[in-house]
């Protein structure tokens, strides 16, 4: 698979258009607008598409997920810009954002610890062979990811960022 983004290029730094809006409180005072994303060659048999974004540089100890997308339809092939922002309704229907380390769904942008080195970003594609997961938003904290990733396929894809 290939992934490809308008937003920024792979191990670009991102821009503050996406980094962690001011009103979390930890201190960042970005956009918080999740980019977009375009994938393609994905495995015959997919049946659906989860998007997440990690970053394995926070200091939690085992990383920290920032977005998390389940149950993207196979014939979509791209998320638009802010396509996390609920009031825009940019989401494919059936997509489902789930819970993440911030504790809700939805996209939430780069916000890495004052003082601390730049941190990695990874947005991955997945695509996975099951049907489409029938769970609610509220799992997370990378649990969301369980019974889709359970059938990721190999082949998923995604780009580094760093902020």
């Amino acid at each position: 698979m290939r992934v490809e983004s308008e937003s920024f290029k792979d191990g670009d730094y991102l821009s503050l258009e996406h980094a962690l809006a001011e009103d979390y409180g930890f201190g960042c005072a970005g956009g918080n607008r999740s980019p977009h994303l375009r994938w393609s060659d994905a495995p015959a048999g997919t049946r659906s598409f989860a998007v997440t974004c990690y970053d394995p540089d926070a200091p939690t100890g085992s990383g920290f997920w920032h977005w998390v997308v389940v149950n993207i339809p196979p014939s979509v092939t791209e998320l638009p810009l802010s396509a996390s922002d609920p009031g825009a309704a940019l989401l494919p229907p059936g997509a489902l954002q789930t819970r993440t380390d911030f504790g809700k769904p939805g996209y939430g942008g780069p916000c890495p610890p004052a003082g601390d080195h730049p941190h990695r970003y990874f947005f991955t594609v997945f695509p996975v062979s099951a049907e489409p997961a029938r769970h609610g938003r509220n799992r997370g904290g990378g649990g969301g990811l369980s019974a889709p990733l359970q059938h990721a396929r190999e082949g998923g894809a995604g780009w580094s960022f760093r902020r």
